[in-house]
């Protein structure tokens, strides 16, 4: 199962949910136990019961989340949106 294949199957919320958070790695439970109840294919959970997305899920929510505005980053590049920068630290020699 991956998302690419489920996609037009997925209501309007769970759609939105993705395009608005293209970073995460795990669906929240709630969607998760709707994803693997509507879900045709056999689908990776982990322990707690929560749908795994994989890299190709990844990026296609991100080609998904850049085509409707809702992100702009280059794909390949991963990072935290939420976070500042990390500044770089050097010490003198």
């Amino acid at each position: 199962m991956n998302i690419k294949d489920e996609w037009d199957r997925l209501d309007s919320e769970t759609r939105t949910w993705l395009l608005e958070n293209p970073a995460s790695l795990l669906l929240p439970p709630a969607m998760s136990a709707k994803f693997c109840k509507d879900s045709r294919g056999d689908v990776e959970l982990d322990p707690k019961g929560q749908v795994v997305l994989s890299r190709d899920d990844h990026d296609f929510i991100r080609g998904k989340a850049e085509a409707a505005g809702t992100i702009r980053a280059p794909m390949g590049e991963y990072r935290f949106f939420d976070t500042a920068p990390l500044t770089v630290i050097r010490k003198g020699q």
